[in-house]
């Protein structure tokens, strides 16, 4: 629909919009944009296309207004009813096929590569409902009742998920919003000023004075939710892993599908430049890996950096040992100690390397078969 073309298969009509009352948010919307759309060319464009001396500069707000309140709707539309992406169904690519009686299989060498998501066992992601493998960047949604590709979240407001093959275009929802609520804001002030003399009709100064305050308001939310959304893009994260980030005491500089600025932009805009505020084409990729040569450098010019740093920071002075020695009591076990516990360690590394030392955590991971069998140290402590 739309022109948009998915890579893969896509759930039916049936089966992406069980409930109609959830369209309902949906509706409300529409309703919004139609009442501001009406305040505005009716009490503002109508009486200035009256007068002479205003028709000229009305024609050009009539023009813009029109442009972007043409774009926002149809980028609404995509939002809505363009698929974010799923998981490849047997047909299309078994490798992604979970048999839930045959347990976790190996890994091919290519895919390990560029897999950034697994479990602490080694095995890779799978999803108990779909019964699927969930490539990088993939979660279940329990109100679209699917794996989402690149999942970034679950808005009510389009009765969607937003996702690889339409977070472009919610991006620029959000960017067409903002330019037309602010420019209803602005074209519309001198408008409502007048319409606050006593010998304006009431109803005029109660629509004036609505969508100007309805305007403003949603052009203040929605302005912050689209800079946050841009700060989203540049540093490659979704808003779930951002929330991943927050709640794990990691570092939001630092993301394992980081291109660069540049090539942030395009992993979500697409490839040319010239399309980039346009609602035409589509992400780079299938949706199923994100790692790519200039994430993979980037990662390690930033592990570079901090060895480096770490390095600096251990030089200390010949009196250094010394001090460390007389404080060493303290940190074994006093009420002083500050030493990292293993969960710290393992959000501030950013990998789970340190659980592979670690009898306690190999029991409370469930014994999938491939990763832990054959290995005396859990056979023994689990005897």
């Amino acid at each position: 629909m739309f022109g948009v073309k998915d890579d893969f298969p896509t759930p039916g009509w049936e089966e992406r919009f069980p409930e109609p009352l959830k369209f309902l948010p949906v509706a409300f919307i529409l309703a919004m944009i139609i009442g501001l759309y009406l305040i505005y060319t009716t009490f503002h464009l109508g009486p200035r296309f009256e007068e002479k001396t205003t028709r000229g500069s009305a024609l050009l707000d009539a023009f813009v207004f029109h442009a972007v309140t043409a774009m926002l709707l149809y980028c609404y539309a995509l939002c809505v009813f363009v698929h974010p992406g799923t998981i490849p169904d047997k047909e299309e690519d078994p490798s992604w096929d979970y048999d839930e009686a045959e347990g976790p299989q190996p890994i091919a060498a290519d895919l390990l590569m560029n897999m950034q998501e697994m479990k602490r066992s080694g095995d890779r992601r799978h999803c108990k409902w779909c019964l699927k493998y969930k490539p990088d960047r993939c979660h279940h949604c329990r109100v679209c009742r699917i794996c989402i590709l690149k999942m970034d979240h679950h808005c009510p407001w389009i009765y969607n998920c937003v996702g690889f093959r339409n977070y472009k275009y919610f991006f620029l929802l959000l960017l067409y919003t903002s330019i037309d609520c602010l420019y209803i804001v602005a074209n519309m002030l001198p408008t409502v000023r007048a319409g606050t003399q006593p010998t304006t009709p009431f109803m005029t100064m109660f629509w004036l004075m609505f969508g100007e305050t309805l305007a403003g308001f949603l052009g203040v939310l929605v302005v912050l939710f689209f800079g946050f959304h841009i700060y989203l893009m540049s540093k490659a994260m979704t808003t779930i892993e951002f929330c991943e980030k927050s709640h794990s005491k990691g570092s939001f500089n630092a993301s394992a599908y980081d291109r660069g600025f540049v090539g942030n932009l395009k992993a979500v805009l697409g490839e040319n430049p010239w399309l980039w505020l346009l609602p035409v084409g589509s992400p780079p990729g299938r949706g199923v890996s994100f790692t790519m040569e200039e994430s993979r450098l980037t990662q390690d010019m930033e592990a570079g950096r901090n060895l480096r740093r770490r390095a600096h920071e251990t030089q200390t002075p010949n009196t250094a040992p010394k001090r460390r020695a007389h404080d060493r009591p303290n940190a074994c076990g006093g009420t002083g100690s500050t030493g990292q516990s293993e969960e710290d360690s393992q959000s501030a590394s950013g990998s789970e390397v340190a659980d592979v030392g670690s009898s306690r955590d190999r029991r409370q991971v469930p014994n999938y078969g491939a990763a832990d069998e054959g290995s005396p140290q859990v056979s023994a402590s689990e005897k």
